[in-house]
């Protein structure tokens, strides 16, 4: 790169903000997708909104890609360069700066991580209720780009329906201020629009973020079946029966001997074929009733145990299998896929069997543990990118999961984005048409495509150079 342009950026970031040793530079050459690899040429790590865009007028100038960055947790290969360039990240950009409980609202830079904002709501009785299992690590900023969801979003919705500003540094350095908070913008949604557009419109560096009240009453039930049929019956039937739980969430039995073999052991029964998780929230009463309506579905499948939580602790362990399962799965292998598709919820036995017949097919072992309530499968491979063989049958099981899944009349993404992963599909599930009009209105953010070069659409339909980033 550039001397001046160098010079000219550390002027910017200061040295602890520039990262071009090519030994720091290799935790950045990939996001939790880590079978796709590129390391970029230099990071970037502003303080706030003024530097961010003082970067980026430079870059636009010297016309150098860019790749925003959060917390590099995303599963999609959304951060990970694909022709070098510069990785401009956040990590540096974690204030809340400003805390209203009485319009239950929060103003914070991109980077701060998902479970502090909770934290720091916790003491006026606010919560932020989307939960990514990677909240504890994650930040507001990827989860904007990603559009992120996670367990309780069966009650709340995913990122989208909690942001009510956003302050955008834009391809040319230029800041696009949206912050809000507004609930019914005038016009085009231009913050509904960002949201989930993985960086190829720019980089959001404050967000506003609507806040909500903490429930009176939380109740969260372990219900534990023979298989994974039965845990899926029932959450077929419980939506039908048209309940609302605020989560409801499956592990199958290798993910429960994973996660019992590890830290974030729950007490889940490890001879148990699957288990089922569910929250209830809300009134005394509300909560009551409904968790004995659930309970009586679940005796109709049948269900070997139900447990029951209400004490803060009690939950907090219970979950704590769920949401470090991901990490669990280091003990059955070194890497790990995680596949993201939604189907019918009608559909979900039969496509949890789909899933598994594909994995088996191809030597692979599979573990699932997914957001039953949505519809959102993650169905994780295991697998050591070490060998060549197996992570090209890792791909290839990938792509014939997502395809399943869209014929069953499900979608490519629940909540991991599009990124490099999904880019093939993308011609599989939208039209030319449909793909062209998504390059219009990229083209309206970003007319030279240096953000985030080739992800989200496919190459063909937008005429970009072909991502460089392969298996490694």
């Amino acid at each position: 790169m550039d001397a001046s342009l160098l010079r000219a950026l550390e002027a910017v970031v200061g040295k602890d903000g520039l990262v071009s040793q090519p030994t720091r530079l290799v935790p950045y050459e990939s996001d939790g997708l880590a079978i796709l690899r590129q390391r970029p040429d230099l990071v970037l790590l502003p303080r706030d909104t003024g530097e961010a865009a003082a970067c980026y007028r430079l870059l636009h100038e010297a016309q150098v890609p860019i790749v925003a960055r959060g917390a590099g947790t995303g599963l999609s290969g959304g951060a990970t360069p694909v022709a070098g360039g510069v990785v401009v990240g956040t990590a540096r950009m974690r204030d809340v700066l400003e805390l209203n409980t009485e319009d239950r609202y929060a103003r914070v830079q991109a980077g701060l991580v998902n479970a502090s904002l909770s934290r720091e709501c916790d003491p006026h009785g606010l919560f932020y209720a989307p939960d990514p299992s990677s909240q504890r690590a994650c930040t507001i900023g990827g989860n904007v780009a990603e559009n992120s969801g996670g367990p309780h979003c069966f009650k709340y919705g995913a990122t989208t329906q909690h942001v009510l500003g956003l302050v955008i540094v834009q391809h040319d350095g230029t800041v696009l201020d949206l912050s809000g908070p507004i609930v019914d913008p005038d016009g085009y949604d231009l913050v509904g629009l960002f949201v989930g557009s993985e960086g190829t419109f720019g980089m959001a560096t404050e967000v506003t973020l609507r806040l909500t009240p903490k429930p009176p009453v939380v109740e969260t039930l372990l219900a534990v079946f023979d298989g994974l049929e039965a845990a899926c019956d029932s959450v077929t039937e419980m939506i039908a029966e048209r309940l609302e739980p605020s989560a409801i969430e499956i592990l199958d039995q290798l993910t429960i001997r994973a996660v019992e073999d590890s830290v974030f052991a729950a007490g889940y029964p490890t001879d148990a074929g699957a288990v089922l998780l569910v929250e209830v929230e809300g009134l005394e009463e509300e909560v009551a009733v409904t968790s004995e309506d659930i309970r009586a579905i679940f005796a109709r499948h049948p269900v070997l145990e139900v447990r029951s939580a209400r004490d803060p602790e009690e939950r907090l362990k219970l979950w704590a299998g769920r949401k470090g399962a991901f990490g669990a799965m280091g003990r059955i292998a070194p890497d790990l896929y995680v596949a993201d598709a939604c189907v019918p919820r009608t559909k979900l036995a039969e496509m949890v069997r789909a899933t598994i017949e594909i994995a088996r097919e191809r030597g692979l072992r599979l573990a699932t543990v997914f957001h039953a309530g949505d519809g959102n499968l993650h169905p994780n491979i295991c697998y050591d990118r070490r060998d060549p063989d197996e992570v090209e049958r890792v791909l290839d099981a990938g792509r014939a999961i997502l395809e399943r899944c869209v014929d069953a009349g499900g979608s490519l993404t629940g909540e991991h984005g599009v990124g490099i992963e999904k880019l093939e599909q993308m011609e599989y599930l939208f039209s030319e048409a449909d793909l062209a009009a998504m390059c219009r209105v990229r083209d309206a953010w970003d007319p030279e495509r240096r953000m985030n070069p080739g992800k989200l659409v496919p190459l063909r339909a937008c005429g970009e150079i072909r991502a460089a980033a392969l298996p490694s």
